[in-house]
Parts: structure tokens; C-alpha cells; sequence
């Protein structure tokens, strides 16, 4: 159960930090947390745990809170806001992905293995993995852009926003899950780990933007500084 209440924890840390952001920054702290999430998220992805004897990976709580920001864009800035931070986010992520594997290049000092080796460890696997977070990125952001404009269509009320939310990421993610553990993780893994992850990972994603629906509720009333 130590996992499950860490993770509990950790979802509430990232939502505080979310607001925080977007409080102090406005819509340019929501770019900078997209940017942040999605180079993070991929870091984090390469650790695996378990949790009521399923296995899954990490990243999958702040991956989940960048539907949280393109969501609150959709909402309050409009679809081409939203677009533009999809395509701030992947540039942000291809721009990590090349940087990284050019430090992995340069020889480390003789005492220094170690951290050439735990650098390896982290971003060795970045290609693979950014290759699955970019094509699922791509194609779930803008699936989850259109879906959310097209129920704000359908479903225009205030109160009605748990439905934009939660319909636009139900779909998405599905998209997205499938997608990235394909790319990523097939051969990787057994394929009944390979099952677990893909199905932790779409439940935990769904989950979180389930949970987060109040924080973009929240969001959504802050007065913040567009200046």
C-alpha cells in the first residue's frame, strides 16, 4: 500500500504545483508546465513498480496533467491556444531527446564512469521512448484538442466542463496508451508485463484527469496576470 499512498501524494503535489504555476505565471506558466511535463515524463517512464500486484511505469500522473493544461487553454484561451501548446510540447521534447544523446557522446573523465553510466541508464533509452511519447503525443493531443472543441460545442454550460474534460481524454488517452507502450515497450517486456503496463498506464492516465477535473474547475476561476 506504500505505493499506492506515495502516489496519492504524488498526484496532489503535482496538482498543487500546477495551480501554482498557472497562478503566478498565467497562460505562459501553462506553456512552461507543458514543456516541463512532457521532457519529465519521459524521464520518469523508465522506472517501473508495483501497485496491487499490477506493474506499471512512472510519468504517468504529470503525462496525464498536460490534458489538464491543453484542456484549461481549450477552455479559456480557445482551440488554436491549445494547438500551439501540443506543438510547444513536442518541440520541447525533441529538443531534450537530441540534446541528451549528444551529452551521452562526450567522453567522461577517467573517475567519472559512474555518472556517464547513470546518465546512459536514463536517457539510453530516450530515443525508443521519445519516439513512442512523440507519435502517441502527437496524435492524442490534437485527437483530445478536437474532441474537447467539439463538446464545447455540444455541452457549451460551466457546469457541463466535467463532461468536456472527461469525454475529450477518455478516447485520447486510449489512443495514446496504446500507442506509446507499442513503440516503447513492445519486446521490452514479457507480454503479460507488456499487458499490465499497457493497462496501468491507461487507467492510471483516465484516473488522474478523472481526479483533476476540481483542479480544472479551479483553474478555470483563477485570476491571473495575462500581461
Amino acid at each position: 500500500m506504500f505505493n499506492f499512498w506515495i502516489g496519492v501524494l504524488f498526484a496532489l503535489v503535482n496538482f498543487g504545483l500546477f495551480l501554482l504555476c498557472y497562478r503566478l505565471f498565467g497562460r505562459m506558466g501553462l506553456y512552461a508546465w507543458i514543456g516541463m511535463a512532457t521532457v519529465l515524463a519521459n524521464i520518469q517512464v523508465v522506472k517501473t513498480i508495483e501497485m496491487f500486484g499490477l506493474v506499471m511505469t512512472l510519468g504517468n500522473t504529470i503525462y496525464a496533467s498536460i490534458y489538464l493544461v491543453s484542456d484549461l487553454l481549450n477552455e479559456k484561451y480557445g482551440e488554436r491556444e491549445a494547438k500551439k501548446a501540443v506543438w510547444f510540447g513536442f518541440f520541447t521534447l525533441i529538443a531534450a531527446t537530441i540534446i541528451m544523446q549528444l551529452v551521452l557522446v562526450f567522453e567522461p573523465q577517467p573517475q567519472g564512469p559512474e555518472i556517464q553510466r547513470s546518465l546512459e541508464t536514463i536517457f539510453g533509452l530516450m530515443p525508443k521512448v521519445a519516439l513512442g511519447s512523440l507519435c502517441a503525443y502527437f496524435v492524442s493531443q490534437f485527437v483530445d484538442v478536437k474532441i474537447y472543441s467539439w463538446l464545447k460545442k455540444k455541452c457549451p454550460g460551466p457546469n457541463q466542463l466535467w463532461i468536456r474534460n472527461n469525454g475529450s481524454t477518455l478516447f485520447s488517452q486510449l489512443l495514446d496508451s496504446v500507442t506509446f507502450c507499442t513503440i516503447a515497450f513492445l519486446g521490452e517486456f514479457p507480454m503479460d508485463v507488456w499487458w499490465q503496463i499497457l493497462l496501468t498506464t491507461y487507467l492510471i492516465k483516465f484516473v488522474v484527469s478523472a481526479a483533476s477535473t476540481p483542479v480544472l474547475y479551479i483553474a478555470r476561476s483563477m485570476k491571473v496576470d495575462e500581461s
